[in-house]
């Protein structure tokens, strides 16, 4: 196993929007490689929530149309955007395949519903790297309203589980992005002795 090979596909990573996306088709062999990759993420209990449905074909324009109708639906009359709505019914009409991210809680509550949340991110991260690894654009978009379950019918989620955003994936020809980030130094506290933690009020002597 090669770190320097892990560490590459790691800061090579990117979001690709799909209008950058060409309209050739990603094999059924790599998309199962991508969902296998996924269910091999952490997650507490063994509770296993994400929920993948991989949408292709004329499949794609039926989910553009639901994500349209969805969102007409639960948006207040001065927050509509009509830009949104054909976005909407476009986007996955021009992804080699959309796959829809839910999270289903599991049914005995073994563990809080945020780590059920934190296993799919960690799920979608390892498609998106091995999407990256593959040579493809992919995206997590994450639109704010299906947070509100109205989408859960159509995605086979039940009434206590999540819709968490839809994965973009295609094959794209564009000139790789560069990383944008700030420095690590920024995030990061390095905590050795007692001296070092926040809030510390000892004046030693």
């Amino acid at each position: 196993m090669s770190v320097d090979t892990i560490r590459a596909v790691i800061h090579r990573r990117r979001t690709i929007n799909p209008k950058c996306f060409t309209d050739a088709p990603v094999s059924d062999a790599v998309l199962q490689d991508l969902l296998a990759a996924a269910h091999m993420a952490p997650n507490h209990k063994h509770t296993e929530p994400w929920r993948f449905r991989v949408y292709r074909g004329d499949a794609r324009a039926a989910l553009g149309d639901a994500l349209a109708e969805a969102y007409t639906q639960v948006t207040p009359p001065d927050a509509f955007k009509q830009k949104k709505v054909d976005k909407l019914r476009t986007v996955p009409r021009i992804a080699a395949a959309t796959i829809s991210i839910g999270m289903a809680r599991d049914p005995e509550a073994r563990v809080p519903e945020v780590e059920e949340i934190e296993a799919v991110a960690c799920a979608v991260q390892n498609m998106h790297l091995l999407a990256t690894a593959h040579g493809l654009g992919a995206k997590w978009s994450s639109p704010a309203f299906l947070y509100s379950g109205v989408m859960n019918s159509f995605f086979e989620l039940g009434p206590d589980d999540r819709a968490l955003g839809l994965f973009y994936v295609g094959h794209t020809d564009i000139e790789w992005p560069e990383a944008r980030r700030g420095p690590l130094d920024a995030c990061v506290t390095w905590v050795d002795a007692p001296a070092d933690l926040a809030g510390n009020g000892s004046s030693g002597g």
